[in-house]
């Protein structure tokens, strides 16, 4: 089946009791077993394990990617979380692209990092550095394409190659593209992570995240933390989900078309200092851009002329762009990166990834993209 079929029919099909055709919200937290002796033939017992609405939400990311099976969570850092406590050990190492999701740098640094796990932070655009960087007790490398806020990307295949012979899982999180655009299973890494709140939802309504592995044995390590944390994805979470989710192509080619224009528009502002967006010609890895991912995303940033008061007086006074964390929705935001999403990286970090304090990153929603180029003229003239 074809990806639109898929984000449609995959892992749902219609309640047998009513014939109902979404999938019910199954709000239970235990279920009749028969006898002792057929416990779970019905699959299911207690819903911090499993429950019918999620599990139908695991199978059709699990579709969606390409992998074996998934996992859902309650937030998507419950998904990193759920990710480290699987791979990590005392006394191992990982490696995260140096630009990354603040509460994934936060995650690991201020918590994990207490328990002796050490964490390299590398430039995963330059697999000499991956390459560089693997010790013997390197248990996972996780890498994000494109990177939170910087857009930066990694060459997934390579990151792979180096991996797989030395037996490192790689971990990729593929919030910003979705299996629309990117596959990174297909490009070699065994497990895909995902922050379902921003494109699988799409509307602004719900938290979760996901992991999808590559083989079975990568999912019943993670299945067993998800059981044993209880972070498991709240069944009111995965049929918003679910609904989200059946529109996902239609709406992220849209979001991408306009931030293209949007982009354009930025680039050819005489009070524009910068613009970095995949789809440009500008883009610093533009040919990898297209060789490993079918579109650009909905994702960019730039940087008014006058530095970081520029760019917070355009943030303050801009019409219809909401200034918020959060990307993906129908609604288009916008965002400050080093007092928002990044506040937790210290400066000397931020800096040296090129999280420069005047970013501003956007997320462009399904709105008229004139109505938006116009109110980022009006916030500029």
């Amino acid at each position: 089946m074809g990806f639109n079929t898929k984000q449609i029919h995959s892992g749902v099909t219609p309640d047998p009791v009513t014939g109902s055709i979404v999938t019910p919200i199954y709000q239970t937290t235990t279920y009749v077993q028969d006898s002792v002796d057929e416990y779970l033939a019905k699959g299911y017992s207690y819903s911090r394990s499993h429950n019918p609405t999620v599990r139908a939400l695991e199978l059709k990311l699990a579709d969606l990617e390409g992998g074996a099976d998934c996992t859902c969570y309650g937030t998507g850092m419950a998904a990193i979380n759920a990710l480290f406590l699987a791979y990590l050990n005392a006394g191992d190492h990982c490696i995260i692209s140096d630009v990354a999701y603040g509460g994934t740098y936060r995650l690991a640094t201020k918590i994990y990092s207490r328990f002796g796990v050490d964490f390299s932070f590398v430039d995963t655009a330059d697999p000499a550095a991956v390459e560089a960087a693997v010790r013997d007790n390197t248990a996972l490398i996780l890498t994000e394409t494109p990177a939170n806020p910087t857009l930066k990307l990694t060459d997934l295949r390579a990151v792979s190659d180096i991996a797989r012979p030395r037996r490192i899982p790689h971990a990729v999180d593929n919030t910003f593209l979705t299996p629309y655009y990117q596959r990174p299973l297909e490009l070699g890494a065994d497990l895909v992570v995902h922050s379902t709140t921003k494109y699988f939802d799409g509307h602004n309504a719900t938290i979760g995240g996901a992991i999808v592995a590559a083989t079975a044995e990568h999912d019943e390590k993670l299945r067993f933390v998800q059981n044993a944390t209880g972070t498991i994805m709240s069944p009111q979470v995965a049929f918003l989900t679910l609904q989200g989710c059946k529109t996902l192509s239609v709406r992220i080619e849209r979001q991408s078309a306009n931030a293209l224009a949007v982009a354009e528009f930025l680039e050819a502002h005489p009070k524009v200092e910068q613009v970095c967006y995949p789809g440009l010609e500008s883009f610093p890895q533009a040919e990898l851009a297209r060789s490993q991912a079918t579109g650009f995303g909905a994702m960019l940033w730039f940087e008014v002329k006058g530095g970081l008061a520029a760019g917070k007086a355009l943030m303050d006074n801009i019409e219809l762009w909401t200034l918020a964390e959060n990307l993906g929705s129908v609604e288009s935001l916008i965002t400050h990166p080093v007092t928002m999403t990044h506040a937790d990286v210290e400066e000397a970090e931020r800096q040296r990834v090129g999280i420069i304090d005047g970013l501003v990153r956007l997320s462009v929603g399904l709105e008229d993209v004139e109505d938006l180029v116009g109110a980022l003229r009006r916030a500029l003239d």
